[in-house]
């Protein structure tokens, strides 16, 4: 497939890829999507009421998926496509912002060089998804951009350890300032992002489980008087207190990996046979 590169005119001129030839791209992909996938995106564009950047943000989304599966060449282009222009604006915008010279262009080679070698990170789970996504990796690679010139060098970094990235040491240029202060509220979003996730988990929890975190992590009552309060020995009490962080933990863990989360209610309600199926559960995760 021959993919048009619009970054060779101006920053405000559209892409004619309307429904119809936006359906039509689609189906010249082959086997890079599944009839499901292909009937989808098709839906999608002979929808009257998706126009423009619904209609875009949509199909990029079933498309990104599919590239995220399957790895097709031909999707990634029309994905490209699409997306370029509008993620070219949000380039040159942050880098307006930091009031860097670097040229956007090069800059946004970088974002798809990145969507490209991250997509099992993706999660396809709201219509907008890969909008959100993309516009996250634009400010990371503006940042790691940023901070690359004022280190005096182009260290490679993986995208997803730029929020445990030391930091560097403190400047007083305004643009070490401004990328330090856009890097706090990344990691007060980062750390909102956490306490959502975990609040979500805790809430499928089962009643006990929850009763028990609440009463050693929020009360923070003693283990041995949390035991007293549920009625059950502090060996059983231990036990759940594990399982229950154990499920918040993996459950979070598979979120950041781009998988479903896994977090099930325990089963049973009898502390001997909770304790039980912990450890048989546990054998089973070493398998």
């Amino acid at each position: 497939m021959q993919v048009t590169d619009p970054l060779q005119s101006e920053f405000s001129m559209p892409i004619d890829l309307g429904g119809a030839r936006l359906a039509a791209r689609s189906g010249e992909l082959g086997s890079e999507l599944s009839r499901p996938e292909l009937e989808a995106i098709q839906a999608l564009c002979a929808d009257p009421a998706r126009q423009g950047e619904n209609l875009r943000d949509s199909v990029s989304t079933r498309l990104m998926e599919a590239f995220r599966l399957r790895q097709g060449r031909g999707v990634f282009g029309l994905l490209y496509e699409l997306n370029s222009q509008h993620l070219l604006i949000q380039v040159a915008s942050r880098l307006r912002r930091y009031g860097s010279k670097a040229d956007p262009r090069d800059v946004l080679q970088e974002v798809f060089f990145n969507v490209y070698r991250y997509p099992h990170r993706f999660n396809a789970e709201r219509e907008d998804a890969f909008r959100v996504w993309s516009a996250m990796i634009v400010r990371n690679t503006v940042l790691k951009h940023l901070r690359s010139l004022g280190r005096g060098g182009r260290t490679e970094l993986a995208i997803e350890d730029m929020v445990s990235e030391p930091q560097a040491a403190p400047s007083a240029s305004p643009l070490a300032g401004a990328v330090e202060t856009e890097s706090r509220r990344e990691c007060a979003q980062v750390y909102l992002t956490y306490l959502h996730l975990y609040l979500r988990f805790y809430t499928m929890l089962s009643e006990r489980e929850r009763r028990a975190l609440h009463l050693v992590e929020v009360e923070e009552v003693s283990y041995r008087e949390a035991a007293e309060r549920l009625g059950i020995k502090l060996e059983n009490l231990k036990m759940v207190i594990f399982r229950a962080r154990r499920k918040i933990h993996r459950s979070m863990r598979r979120v950041f990996e781009g998988l479903s989360p896994d977090c099930r209610p325990a089963r049973g309600s009898n502390p001997e046979s909770d304790a039980q199926q912990a450890w048989v559960e546990e054998d089973s995760d070493e398998l």
